[in-house]
């Protein structure tokens, strides 16, 4: 594993920045100045990879007494090894392997020392503008039988389209079998952007995030599973409660509406589902996504359309559900991570997001219902993919071709 000057970052309030966006997404404005975080760097310690691997929180404990948990924290960056294109990564459960998708079609199994081995028998990818292969997560009984969750573009008759499937993941072997596919975004239309295809599992039900394909009035039907956020069963059929039963087939699978590009889904503590997504020009939002609501898009958004036409804000009494927080200018946020470790005891329950364009980590402070965006740092490349590590550390893809992988220990 190598090694960087380890770069510490103090707590600081910070504001959002912006930057071209999440490909394409042209005429966005250039990024606005952002308050740096006063951080130094220090030359790399003597101690093994291994050894890193050992390191606590900076929380004094007195005895007798219960640990002082500080308002934040500072953090050392380790750098890992280069992926192409990467776009999720997912610890697998009762094993020490982390899974990492590329876009361009291949599935790669990483060990702890840092050997990466590629896995077999992925299906065949559409790879094309913001499409190929996407997320990846562990079935509930993924320490018992293997199955993972897999999502992809594939073409078809009118275009391209996201579709979800299931698989048997042999870690030994490095091979994927039984792939078998569930659910696909309808109808398949012409285009590269905006598939989103993020999933989530909350017990028996799989959510899926399905963009708007760029076409923006599909989000406000009732007749296609563009710009929604579906709850399934984990076979891919609707699931029996949704909030649309009585409207078409397409609808009866909706949990939401009105979405653009939700890139990423994370449950908190309490069951509530959040989600990011990236507004046009400028509006990038993190929702708290409950049933049967309908966010807007395109008839309501805090950004502009390209070019600078106007969208009405959201506003009170309009019917739509407002973002929790929302960004202008625009960060892309790529994905979502609700932290629940104790390595960063501040942070618990907190929101984590990957911005594209603004080249940052974002902190949210969830409390309850309510969210306000707390601290955020520069990281000087493109962050795909937010994850928190079994052990509480917290890791970063970053995106595009040679996109590293990042770590992120307490210092």
């Amino acid at each position: 594993m190598r090694r960087l000057a380890p770069i510490v970052l103090t707590a600081a309030l910070l504001a959002a920045c912006s930057g071209p966006g999440e490909q394409p997404r042209p005429g966005e404005p250039a990024p606005r100045p952002a308050t740096s975080p006063s951080f130094t760097t220090t030359a790399p310690t003597a101690s093994t990879p291994e050894a890193s691997h050992t390191a606590e929180p900076a929380v004094e404990e007195s005895q007798g007494a219960s640990p002082e948990v500080p308002e934040t924290h500072e953090f050392t960056v380790i750098e890992h090894e280069a992926y192409s294109e990467p776009w999720a990564m997912e610890f697998l459960p009762g094993s020490d392997l982390l899974a990492i998708t590329e876009r361009g079609g291949a599935l790669k199994l990483r060990s702890p020392d840092g050997t990466v081995r590629e896995v077999s028998g992925v299906p065949e990818v559409r790879v094309a503008g913001q499409g190929g292969l996407g997320d990846l997560i562990a079935g509930p009984t993924f320490e018992t039988d293997g199955t993972v969750y897999l999502s992809w573009v594939e073409r078809g008759d009118g275009g391209s389209g996201a579709v979800i499937g299931t698989a048997t993941l042999d870690t030994e072997a490095a091979t994927l079998s039984n792939v078998t596919k569930i659910w696909e975004q309808s109808p398949k239309v012409d285009g590269n952007g905006h598939f989103s295809h993020r999933m989530a599992i909350q017990g028996e039900h799989l959510f899926v995030s399905s963009g708007d394909r760029q076409k923006m009035d599909p989000a406000q039907e009732m007749d296609n599973t563009l710009g929604k956020i579906l709850r399934l069963t984990l076979s891919g059929q609707p699931a029996a409660d949704n909030p649309f039963q009585e409207d078409s087939p397409a609808a009866q699978q909706f949990w939401s509406m009105g979405h653009r590009n939700p890139l990423g889904l994370a449950f908190d503590a309490d069951g509530r589902l959040w989600a990011s997504e990236m507004g046009p020009q400028g509006g990038d939002e993190l929702n708290l996504i409950k049933p049967g609501l309908n966010y807007g898009w395109p008839d309501a958004s805090n950004g502009s359309h390209y070019g600078g036409g106007e969208i009405p804000d959201h506003a009170e009494g309009d019917g739509f559900e407002p973002p929790k927080v929302f960004w202008t200018p625009s960060i892309s946020p790529g994905s979502l991570m609700i932290y629940q470790g104790s390595l960063f005891p501040a942070w618990k329950g907190d929101a984590f997001l990957g911005g594209l364009s603004g080249k940052r980590l974002i902190r949210v402070d969830l409390d309850g219902e309510n969210a306000t965006e707390a601290e955020n740092w520069p990281m000087n490349a493109r962050i795909r993919a937010v994850e928190e590590g079994p052990d509480g550390t917290i890791w970063l893809l970053q995106d595009g071709d040679g996109g590293k992988l990042l770590e992120l220990r307490p210092r």
